[in-house]
């Protein structure tokens, strides 16, 4: 009977409504403010080197987001094709993050170290004659684009300031580190004492004599998906 007079009066059912959903909300949100992450700590993360940064910075201006996910779902078929379920804390360092939501190619959260530099360099000149059935458009420019830095250590310098913990001494050798990475053969010291040893350094393009944009999106996919070893990696219990 209490039921039904509930259903025939639009404010009681209304204002009912609304305690409901408050309660709901004050269970969901109210304990969010006694944790200090909601992402766990995992070994190996690392902001993006200035290198990558510029990487990533054309990644997005070329719209390659538009039909490459970075986002493997923890379903068997994904874990099967890509490899291990992508981690929060793989994008914790990204403004905006590269989920996606569709997937006209495949997923390239795993694409580090996959293919070899030439396979890449052959692939973004023309698609179609290492992946026959690829609808990819070709982007040869990059090749053939000097890549501009000028601006790549406040471009870090603003990173920091919401949240990324690129040290004063990292924005500082920004342009320096950027150029070692991507010096065939490199081993700069420097770099790996500020990045960490699993940084790749090499000439990403095959054009020894300039660094261009494809040095930077190419070093930028070589990284993706390797900083976590997840052959050891266990996930945390709460």
């Amino acid at each position: 009977m209490q039921h039904a007079t509930i259903e025939k009066s639009i404010p009681l059912m209304a204002i009912l409504t609304l305690i409901l959903v408050s309660i709901g909300g004050i269970v969901e949100i109210v304990p969010l403010f006694f944790i200090k992450s909601t992402i766990e700590k995992v070994d190996g993360m690392r902001p993006y080197t200035p290198l990558e940064l510029k990487g990533r910075d054309i990644y997005i201006r070329e719209g390659c987001y538009n039909c490459h996910s970075q986002m493997i779902r923890p379903f068997r078929d994904e874990a099967a094709r890509y490899g291990h379920y992508s981690l929060a804390a793989e994008s914790m360092y990204d403004h905006p993050f590269q989920w996606g939501s569709k997937r006209t190619g495949p997923d390239l959260a795993r694409i580090g170290g996959k293919y070899s530099n030439e396979w890449h360099q052959a692939h973004m000149l023309k698609p179609q004659n290492v992946v026959p059935e690829s609808v990819m458009p070709a982007y040869p420019w990059l090749q053939k684009a000097a890549l501009k830095y000028d601006d790549v250590d406040v471009r870090m310098q603003a990173l920091s300031k919401v949240g990324v913990p690129y040290s004063p001494e990292q924005i500082a050798n920004a342009k320096q580190d950027l150029a070692a990475q991507a010096k065939a053969g490199g081993n700069d010291p420097g770099l790996a004492k500020r990045y960490g040893n699993k940084v790749p350094q090499d000439d990403f393009d095959g054009k020894p004599d300039q660094i261009t944009e494809l040095d930077a999106l190419l070093a930028y996919l070589q990284m993706l998906g390797t900083l976590v070893d997840f052959s050891s990696y266990q996930a945390q219990t709460r």
